[in-house]
């Protein structure tokens, strides 16, 4: 475990400490691909659907930790940057580690994605990109400790800042409001 205290570290720790072994990726990623699918930002439904993860009731610390992170999603989605901060190991862990975690980070998006869009059809780009994540969560032990490693994984990463968004801008963005009328 890297001795740096990144946001990663601290969450895992957090989880850890209520006895969770769910990773701060995996969590993030339900997060993001709940928020994605049109869930909304209420934070009742997130709480119950972190906890069903979780497996326990989360202690009190956790469910504020759970809508902070929350917050910052809905942040993330609705304002005006075009990336999303990525809740993973900072760039000193092992790449077998941060690979690992890519992994989680997606198996929790399809997740949290798949729950809450249900039936919905879906365009061409959208399924593309579902697929897409798909691959991602089974290749995760497929990146060695090299420099090619490294740039495959930062391509990834990459993507995955963006990838949301498209599926965030078909699902789950609200319609902009109709112009007023003049009154001239």
């Amino acid at each position: 475990m890297p001795t740096s205290s990144s946001p990663y570290a601290a969450f895992a720790a957090l989880l850890a400490s209520s006895g969770s072994s769910v990773s701060p990726a995996e969590l993030h990623g339900l997060l993001l691909g709940r928020s994605c699918a049109g869930a909304g930002f209420e934070a009742g439904p997130w709480l119950v659907d972190a906890t069903e993860l979780l497996g326990v009731e989360p202690p009190d610390n956790v469910r504020q930790a759970l809508i902070g992170l929350q917050e910052m999603v809905r942040g993330e989605l609705t304002g005006d940057d075009v990336t999303v901060v990525l809740l993973l190991p900072s760039d000193e862990a092992p790449l077998a580690e941060r690979a690992a975690a890519l992994g989680q980070w997606c198996q929790g998006f399809l997740g949290g994605f798949g729950l809450t869009v249900g039936d919905a059809a879906l365009s061409a780009e959208a399924m593309e990109v579902l697929q897409d994540l798909s691959a991602i969560a089974q290749v995760q032990n497929a990146l060695d400790e090299s420099e090619d490693g490294e740039n495959d994984y930062m391509e990834v990463m990459e993507y995955l800042r963006v990838a949301p968004l498209l599926l965030f801008s078909e699902c789950a963005k609200p319609a902009a409001p109709a112009p007023k009328p003049s009154l001239h």
